[in-house]
């Protein structure tokens, strides 16, 4: 079992930045790759990036390509999400995940462990 909770959530202006923070605790946290989500009312829920369990390996959506960031914090069992250039349509509620396998988060779009989202809100 692994409990992921998160912070960093909030409200922005559109151009401004802000980190997530993902803490990871139950299991030996480098076994995991990690991943973040987001999803809005009335769209299905979007990658945003992943993180390989060594954090050697990264991957992101389009959308989020030059922009965000993924890291992790070995020492800390922690995931972040630096995002920058934050734009009105990045506004959703942020989600982290983790899986033992990282193509489970990019190819299948899902995951085994869920934190329990945050609200990022960016107004123009």
């Amino acid at each position: 079992q692994v409990q992921l909770v998160q912070s960093g959530g909030g409200s922005v202006q559109a151009g401004g930045s802000l980190r997530l923070s993902c803490a990871a605790s139950g299991r030996t946290f480098s076994d995991y790759a990690m991943g973040w989500f987001r999803q809005t009312p009335g769209k299905e829920r979007e990658f945003v990036a992943a993180i390989s369990q060594i954090g050697t390996r990264t991957y992101y959506a389009d959308s989020a390509k030059g922009r965000f960031t993924i890291s992790r914090d070995s020492a800390k069992s922690t995931v972040y999400l630096q995002m920058n250039s934050l734009k009105p349509e990045d506004t959703a509620v942020y989600y982290c995940a983790a899986s033992p396998r990282i193509t489970k988060i990019t190819t299948l779009y899902a995951a085994d462990y869920w934190g329990q989202g945050t609200q990022v809100t960016v107004s123009s």
